[in-house]
């Protein structure tokens, strides 16, 4: 019986890209979780059906984090 492989989930190709360019444990944390973050922020969708304005919504919620942290 042939399985059919997944291609590798998203978080999963961004471990593999950094970890391939070297990059440190601590960026590889940070650039995972504001990715999960902008999934989460838009309901679980992905970000490749995803453009500007949805980009645009995520940074202003980010901006407003801030400022009110402040």
């Amino acid at each position: 019986m042939t399985q059919i492989q997944q291609p590798p989930r998203l978080l999963d190709q961004v471990r593999h890209t950094i970890r391939l360019k070297h990059m440190s444990l601590k960026t590889e944390e940070s650039y995972v979780y504001y990715i999960r973050d902008f999934i989460l922020f838009h309901d679980k969708r992905h970000p490749k059906d995803m453009e500007v304005p949805e980009i645009r919504a995520y940074l202003s919620h980010m901006g407003m984090a801030i400022c009110f942290s402040c």
